[in-house]
């Protein structure tokens, strides 16, 4: 992981290593969302201990062009609250290991905060680790992540979720982030963590205002020299403003979406794959398009 800072600054020409194959961000990537909850804030409930519902999601997304499928088993929405070891593997580990035999050569991200999950599932086939909580929870995560070999989704988060939406309060909450970050990568790297992809934690302890002026500057976080992560998809940031439930959102999604490649993101993690595919080509045609 290389921490200069010059020359970084609008970069968009990353790799990362992925199951001994480069992933390369010269064009943006799609994460796909696959929620195992009974209680996520748009889809909560649909795939929880559903096989066929789980494998037909997956595969629609694989179709749509998501190159990547991110699984999570416990909610992290405000005000939820952490579930026990036990209850997030029994809701994991199955779906993690019939997604694999029957999508063999797809990349499977796991959302956890717990080292124990991590490696579980690694070992089961997941090829990314996602964390919310950049190793708040689990003091084992980070050296954990560097035994496996394998990247690591660094967000950041004010509070807890069951707490982070009570008054998140910054001095400059891009400042703030980009700061937390640093100590993050210097900590990562000293245990031998190589590749680590950013999600600044849109929605996470951050008020309106935090997240548009974090995805009004995200670009700058390019000065870390890794890739980043945009979680936007349908959350509050996007309801509020426009008076939509989650349902509704879609449409400020796409907006909002667009918005962040704009400013840099490389990763767009999502709900509606098919409608981010088209982000990301309309974007590629402006970028490409002669002055």
């Amino acid at each position: 992981m290389n921490l200069k800072y010059e020359n970084t600054l609008f970069k968009n020409n990353y790799s990362i290593q992925i199951n001994g194959k480069l992933m390369d961000f010269s064009t943006a990537k799609v994460m796909g969302i696959l929620n195992l909850t009974p209680d996520s804030f748009y889809d909560g409930g649909k795939y929880i201990n559903n096989e066929q519902l789980i494998l037909s999601q997956v595969e629609k997304m694989l179709a749509e062009g998501a190159d990547i499928i991110d699984i999570g088993a416990f909610s992290s929405k405000p005000g939820s609250q952490l579930i026990s070891v036990k209850e997030e593997e029994e809701r994991l580990l199955p779906a993690l290991r019939s997604i694999i035999k029957s999508f063999p050569e797809a990349i499977i991200s796991v959302d956890t905060v717990r080292a124990e999950i991590a490696k579980k599932s690694v070992e089961h086939g997941a090829s990314i680790i996602n964390d919310i909580s950049a190793g708040k929870y689990d003091d084992k995560m980070f050296e954990t992540v560097a035994k496996l070999n394998v990247p690591y989704i660094l967000m950041h988060m004010q509070g807890d979720p069951e707490n982070m939406q009570v008054k998140p309060t910054y001095k400059s909450v891009y400042n703030e982030v980009f700061h937390f970050f640093t100590e993050k990568l210097h900590q990562l790297n000293k245990v031998g963590v190589k590749d680590v992809i950013l999600d600044p934690g849109f929605g996470f302890g951050k008020t309106l205002a935090h997240n548009y002026e974090l995805l009004k500057m995200q670009k700058g976080l390019h000065r870390l020299n890794c890739p980043l992560l945009a979680g936007l998809s349908r959350k509050g940031m996007i309801q509020k403003e426009l008076d939509v439930s989650a349902n509704e959102a879609l449409n400020g999604t796409t907006a909002a979406n667009v918005i962040a490649l704009l400013n840099g993101a490389n990763i767009l993690r999502v709900h509606d794959v098919k409608e981010a595919v088209e982000a990301i080509n309309i974007v590629n045609l402006l970028n490409q398009a002669k002055n």
